[in-house]
């Protein structure tokens, strides 16, 4: 079982920058993925970033050069620096853990980030 806890939301103006941090307890072995998506009201969650075991990193067109993330595997974390952030950036901003052996999705609880303009 692996239980995550994200922090680093908050409410930020436009042009702002925000880190998120998600960290995991438990044991992430073997091929993963870490990342996190983000919702609106009324809408779809859709992913942000993600970024694999191998290092293998994938942005949503609409964060591409602003968003960067990273993770370290001895800490089990994964951050999402978030620089000239916009009014639609703000979302709740859910981290995950995709492990394929079993294969399984863990979400955390969600932080929420608000941009103001």
């Amino acid at each position: 079982q692996v239980h995550l806890v994200e922090s680093g939301g908050g409410l930020v103006q436009s042009g702002g920058s925000l880190r998120l941090s998600c960290a995991a307890s438990g044991s992430i072995l073997g091929n993963n993925r870490m990342g996190w998506f983000r919702q609106t009201p009324g809408k779809e969650r859709e992913l942000a970033a993600t970024i694999s075991s191998s290092g293998d990193i994938t942005y949503a067109d609409s964060v591409k050069g602003r968003f960067t993330i990273s993770r370290d595997n001895a800490k089990r974390t994964v951050y999402l620096q978030m620089n000239s952030l916009k009014p639609e950036d703000t979302a709740v901003y859910y981290c995950y853990v995709w492990v394929l052996i079993p294969t399984r999705t863990y979400w955390g609880q969600g932080t929420q980030v608000t941009v103001s303009s």
